[in-house]
């Protein structure tokens, strides 16, 4: 009796066993073979709330794809989503406003704009938006870096308030030199301090102005919770992190911006796109061939020579998120998607490749 049991539970187990194995797609072999198009239909396989939207920019038209599980064409519906730290090419490029008013220069060192402790040396503003600060990522034992996110927390800068990051700022000693390249929330929220003391502004407001008055992007704007296609993370007022990544937007307004990139406009965009610091990194350890380098960096663009591609990602807990274009070939790329990872970049890359081959 004891070994009939014993073998109907085996097979309980092993029933169960296949069927997990069953359920959780195979691993998808990435290569410079494999298309957009596989990619987005292994990335959705069996999420069934998966909404990935691609937009494509070519020769000034603009047009976009939104794929739901297993790849699936779904109606063209406009959604809202985190683009996470593609926030700090905003903040960037109302910097390159700023000096085509006569407001800043890059190399104009912080203590400037803020009330800061006498020092030899504070970085300058250049070296913030090319992350070759010296800043870190996060000074905050957790608070102000990015975690595991939860419907609703605050993951960057939660409990952070200005006044502690003007304190951490008077404390952090650094030299008069351009340091290796390390992506630092911490240095962009810094130059939002900056942005507000320019513009005497507080920063939602003076981002949302100029997105909506200058830009016509009406519905780009700092998280107000009106995303619509996952849960998002949510900002208190004033948190001294919403210049690094708390910006919310759609598949049109993105490609609207991704052509007024490659046209160039406003004229002052192009400080944006100028090679201020040489960075070399190289793939990261994955080995993944769609991985991208980063060559150089502008003003918080990144630069890929083998793509001639300017690009930016975001990522939060819910989400991540695609932009780059190519001037020359004037082609832009937008990748949204409601997941946590990095299937975006991996999309993105391989619609690049794709048009590469087909010139």
């Amino acid at each position: 009796m004891k070994n009939h049991f014993l073998r109907q539970f085996l097979c309980l187990l092993f029933t169960i066993a296949m069927f997990l194995v069953s359920s959780c797609p195979t691993p998808l072999e990435i290569s410079s073979e494999t298309s957009s198009l596989e990619i987005i239909e292994h990335v959705t396989r069996r999420k069934k709330r998966a909404v990935i939207t691609v937009g494509i920019v070519q020769n000034g038209q603009m047009s976009f794809t939104v794929y739901g599980e297993n790849g699936k064409v779904l109606p063209n519906r406009e959604y809202i989503y985190e683009i996470a730290s593609i926030t700090k090419v905003f903040t960037a490029q109302l910097f390159a406003k700023a000096m085509s008013e006569g407001k800043v220069n890059l190399n104009d060192t912080i203590d400037r704009f803020l009330d800061l402790p006498h020092k030899n040396y504070y970085p300058t503003i250049r070296r913030l938006l090319t992350h070759t600060s010296g800043y870190k990522m996060n000074y905050y034992n957790g608070t102000g870096s990015l975690i595991e996110a939860t419907p609703n927390f605050e993951v960057i800068g939660g409990g952070v308030t200005k006044v502690m990051l003007l304190n951490t700022i008077g404390k952090i000693n650094l030299q008069d030199r351009d340091y290796p390249f390390e992506y630092s929330n911490f240095g962009i929220a810094v130059a939002g301090l900056v942005l507000e003391k320019i513009y005497n502004e507080d920063y939602t407001s003076l981002m949302n102005k100029y997105l909506n008055d200058n830009l016509e992007l009406f519905n780009t704007r700092v998280n107000n919770g009106s995303v619509n296609v996952s849960n998002s993370w949510a900002w208190s007022k004033g948190n001294p992190y919403i210049p690094a990544a708390a910006l919310v937007s759609t598949i049109t307004d993105l490609m609207k911006y991704a052509q007024m990139q490659i046209d160039e406009l406003p004229s002052y965009v192009t400080l944006s796109h100028t090679k201020w610091a040489q960075i070399n990194l190289p793939l990261d350890a994955s080995g993944n061939d769609f991985d991208l380098k980063i060559d150089d960096m502008g003003l918080g663009w990144m630069m890929c020579s083998d793509y001639n591609l300017i690009y930016h990602i975001g990522n939060t807990g819910y989400t991540n998120s695609f932009l780059g274009f190519d001037k020359s070939n004037r082609i832009g790329v937008v990748v949204l998607v409601n997941m946590l990872g990095t299937q975006s970049r991996i999309i993105g890359t391989a619609i690049l490749r794709e048009f590469m081959g087909a010139k």
